[in-house]
């Protein structure tokens, strides 16, 4: 199995040459346009740019629909409470249930905010390596160490989930179709024997885990690694004028968004 969630497309598309803090900072001005837009056509005219950005940078369906897939139902029951608790216009009824108008078109509304925001944080994981955006996460976070933040630290144990995530998501494939070899069987009814055949499939994965934070250590302790200390990086971020242009955008359409809203 081939983990999807997150991961780095390269390429040589304009998102990909943008330093890491344009695209976090764009993310999060984008974000507060997409919760402030005041209707459903605005909403998704900004929506449309995400979709752009999907075609600019090359991306396959396939991988957007593995980045969405997860969130599917969530949004799914999002739309159905919407349509359930507010009043309105009748449009369906499931026994006692009532599905009004108006609360589809708010359900849809909240799922259009959520689904645009996903595909603008995928472009943003899409077109990052981890590396580069740790190091962008790390250089915004700077101004907390005057809280005593522990910057260092922080992106560093984002970075390891990053890299380990997809690690320990392929050992746990591998575990269970060696088990499943075995005659192993998740589809056991009965919440007592799915625990019992969980069990062989829990203990490995856990054991396999302990030993790569062993080996992880070690590694550590070979390259003389020390928490608290500053470490420097062997390239420099340095923001273009296309970082500043992309900041422009992004916060002009946060402006516009706002201004829609309370006119």
């Amino acid at each position: 199995m081939t983990f999807e969630l997150g991961r780095y497309v390269p390429g040589e598309s304009l998102l990909h040459r943008l330093d890491p803090r344009s695209k976090i900072g764009g993310l999060f001005l984008y974000g507060i346009a997409l919760l402030a837009a005041p209707e459903a056509g605005s909403l998704f005219a900004l929506g449309s740019l995400s979709l752009a950005g999907v075609l600019l940078v090359r991306l396959s369906w396939r991988y957007l629909w593995q980045q969405v897939k997860p969130v599917l139902v969530f949004l799914l029951i999002v739309v159905a409470l919407q349509a359930i608790l507010t009043p309105g216009t009748p449009v369906g009824r499931i026994g006692p249930l009532v599905a009004t108008r108006e609360g589809l078109e708010l359900g849809l509304v909240a799922t259009g905010r959520v689904g645009f925001l996903l595909v603008a944080a995928v472009l943003l994981t899409a077109t990052t390596t981890p590396l580069a955006l740790a190091r962008g996460i790390q250089y915004l976070l700077r101004p907390t160490a005057a809280l005593r933040v522990p910057v260092e630290e922080v992106t560093f144990m984002f970075t390891l989930a990053l890299r380990f995530v997809p690690t320990l998501v392929e050992e746990a494939d591998r575990i269970l179709k060696a088990q499943a070899a075995r005659g192993l069987s998740l589809e056991r009814r009965g919440l007592i024997g799915w625990g019992k055949n969980l069990l062989p499939f829990l203990i490995p994965l856990f054991v396999g885990t302990l030993k790569r934070a062993e080996d992880l250590a070690q590694a550590m302790e070979a390259r003389c690694y020390q928490p608290g200390r500053r470490r420097g990086s062997l390239e420099q971020l340095k923001m273009a004028w296309q970082d500043y242009a992309f900041l422009v955008l992004c916060g002009t359409l946060s402006c516009l968004a706002l201004a829609l809203r309370w006119i």
